[in-house]
């Protein structure tokens, strides 16, 4: 099994029907933070090369559509190629700093609850399904771990944003 050395994050794949619970839960403690922090804390960035709260938070919102989209290709099509999202990119195209944290709060708990519902979908058969990951190195990987990454993504960014809130935030997670 793979753990994150940053949060401690254990790939554990042995039961992947739990991953749609526990990443709608893990989205859910993006809504407080998001309603209640002030809008220019959201939107600082500590250093120039780190997101801000507001910009993880629309990242892991875009990561969840983006990994539900793989998830129902890799149903349809045999070993596809989870092409790069844009990470990056997506920060200033999209204008990820200037987007309403209420907006991101429900679209972020939506695009879970997509995620999830596809998650719900799969049969036993589904989750050994296998796509081609490019990032960070290019890799078959089974659909179970997908779903494990997300719950990742989801988590790991969750602690990003939270070490970032202003002292005496509340902070559930």
């Amino acid at each position: 099994m793979t753990t994150c050395e940053e949060c401690g994050f254990v790939y554990d794949l042995g039961t992947p029907e739990v991953f749609a619970g526990q990443v709608r839960t893990a989205a859910e403690a993006y809504v407080e933070p998001l309603l209640t922090t002030p809008g220019e804390a959201l939107r600082r960035r500590p250093a120039p090369e780190t997101w801000s709260p507001l910009e993880y938070a629309c990242h892991v919102r875009d990561v969840l559509l983006v990994q539900r989209e793989r998830v129902l290709l890799a149903r349809r099509t045999e070993t596809p190629v989870a092409e790069p999202m844009g990470r990056d990119e997506r920060v200033e195209h999209d204008g990820y700093a200037e987007q309403d944290p209420a907006d991101v709060a429900r679209q972020l708990l939506d695009a879970a609850r997509l995620f999830a519902h596809t998650l719900d979908r799969l049969g036993p058969g589904d989750w050994d399904r296998t796509l081609v990951y490019t990032y960070p190195e290019r890799a078959e990987c089974l659909l179970r771990w997908l779903a494990a990454h997300t719950l990742h993504e989801v988590r790991h960014h969750f602690q990003d944003l939270a070490r970032q809130l202003p002292a005496g935030e509340p902070v559930r997670g």
